[in-house]
This record gives C-alpha cells, sequence and structure tokens, in this order.
C-alpha cells in the first residue's frame, strides 16, 4: 500500500514517481511497467531517479502528493 508520493517534474512534464512503500520509496518511470528500484531513504530514491533519466536532464522538482 502507498502511502506518500512524490511526482518528479522536469521541463516537459512528469518524468517518474516515488512511492512509500513497506520496502524503503519505490521509483517509477513515467512509461515503465515495472519499478525502477526500492531504495532505504528518499534523497537516495530522488538521485537514483534523476540518473535514470536521459544524460544530461536537469534534476527534476519533486513535489509530494
Amino acid at each position: 500500500m502507498t502511502t506518500r508520493r512524490w511526482v518528479a517534474l522536469g521541463t516537459t512534464g512528469a518524468v517518474g514517481s516515488i512511492h512509500l512503500v513497506d520496502e524503503g520509496y519505490e521509483v517509477r518511470l513515467i512509461g515503465d511497467e515495472e519499478p525502477y528500484g526500492v531504495y532505504p531513504q528518499l534523497d537516495i530514491a530522488k538521485s537514483a531517479l534523476h540518473a535514470a533519466l536521459p544524460a544530461g536532464s536537469e534534476r527534476p522538482e519533486f513535489r509530494e502528493h
């Protein structure tokens, strides 16, 4: 069950999201069916999402929903 969520917004709109789950922070990229990964801390999940974007992408803005 997801209790909290952060949407990652890039220059072209939403690029992914982070969901708080029992195991940690689950990273999902827009268009992918499977999660990118689960990380123990929110800051690590944000860095992982940024690293998964195309090379040269600016760090997205994260908004909690």
